[in-house]
């Protein structure tokens, strides 16, 4: 492994790690897991997410092609020290969030939603009832429903999040081999913690120390790139 791939890697791997950790995403995925196959939840989260990385890095990739390779430079390493600053306000000033609790809500209100759809299907006649099943999508048809809720919500959970911003602005400055690789295992590792640990683990962590530690880290990164030569 080069220098440069190495580098983006640890990079990636370690950005990864603190802004997934206390993320929403990751509660969905430790709730979902505790009402549904885990084996289903972990593939859909992880689908999700690995697509995630590789569009994100992939973007990042192309930016050095849109913009001159200075600017992309210095935009890189603004958004670093700005996440960080924003990581640190967030754990000075909000503590500990009620993020977990939000994402509980929202997933009992689908839950709820879907059971009174349930009950209206079983009023339906059978006729009806096969009916919808030859309209049901095309998706539906090859993938379990919850494999393919648990992909999307956390493919457009995390779309626009801070950790996918982050990505996008590190692949444009490493290696986005480096970072995609250090990205999946990163998501991967989360992702599994989330699914196995279930929610006894997310009610256990520090959203504070997670924010303190992220906050430090993009920091450190937003500076690392300033100080180092535009290739």
């Amino acid at each position: 492994m080069s220098l440069s791939v190495a580098q983006g890697f640890t990079k990636s791997l370690a950005m990864t790690v603190l802004s997934e950790i206390g993320d929403k995403t990751f509660f969905a995925a430790a709730i979902l897991a505790m009402r549904h196959p885990r084996r289903l939840v972990l593939a859909g989260c992880l689908s999700a997410l690995i697509v995630m990385t590789i569009l994100s890095a992939v973007v990042g990739w192309a930016a050095p092609n849109l913009i001159s390779r200075k600017w992309t430079h210095h935009i890189t390493s603004i958004l670093f020290l700005g996440f960080g600053l924003w990581s640190l306000w967030d754990a000075f000033n909000d503590g500990e969030s009620e993020e977990l609790a939000e994402v509980e809500a929202e997933l009992d209100a689908d839950l709820k939603a879907n059971a009174g759809a349930a009950k209206d299907r079983d009023k339906d006649n059978k006729d009806t009832d096969n009916l919808k099943k030859q309209r049901r999508p095309l998706l539906t048809k090859f993938f379990s429903p919850i494999l393919l809720k648990a992909f999307s919500i956390t493919f457009f959970g995390e779309w626009g999040d801070k950790s996918q911003i982050a990505t996008i602005g590190l692949a444009a400055d490493e290696n986005p081999l480096g970072v995609v690789l250090g990205g999946i295992l990163g998501q991967a590792l989360c992702t599994i913690a989330a699914v196995l640990g279930g929610k006894s683990l997310a009610s256990q962590i520090s959203e504070r120390a997670i924010a303190l530690a992220g906050g430090v880290l993009f920091i450190v990164f937003g500076i690392q790139s300033l100080l180092s030569p535009v290739d």
